[in-house]
């Protein structure tokens, strides 16, 4: 089992920034992926960002490709999201995600989720 918990969402300017934190726990929590989805109301979880365990690969949605990055911190078994630059469309709850099998962009490959932390970015 991996407990995921996400902090850091808020409302946001458009333009500004936020960072969202995911701090993980449990058996294999230190060793997966981590991955970030999104989900806008009415509208299907979203990939958004993931990384391997050892922060050497990461992968982004060409929505957030060059205004994202995604980190993470293996001795607090924390994934990070910075995001920079914020647009009304990246208005959504954030989700965390761990253990991926194949597709690291299909929410369907992930076993386990957060309970998400809402963004909201206002024009």
């Amino acid at each position: 089992q991996v407990q995921l918990v996400e902090s850091g969402g808020g409302l946001v300017q458009v333009g500004g920034s936020l960072r969202l934190s995911c701090a993980a726990s449990g058996r294999t929590a230190s060793s997966d992926p981590l991955g970030w989805f999104r989900q806008a109301p009415g509208k299907e979880h979203e990939f958004v960002a993931a990384i391997t365990w050892s922060g050497g690969s990461t992968f982004y949605a060409d929505s957030v490709k060059g205004r994202f990055t995604i980190s993470r911190d293996n001795a607090k078994n924390t994934v990070y999201l910075q995001m920079n630059s914020l647009k009304p469309e990246d208005t959504a709850v954030y989700y965390c995600a761990a253990d991926p099998e194949g597709d690291y962009t299909s929410p369907r490959d992930w076993s386990y989720w957060g309970q998400g932390t809402q963004v909201t970015v206002s024009a």
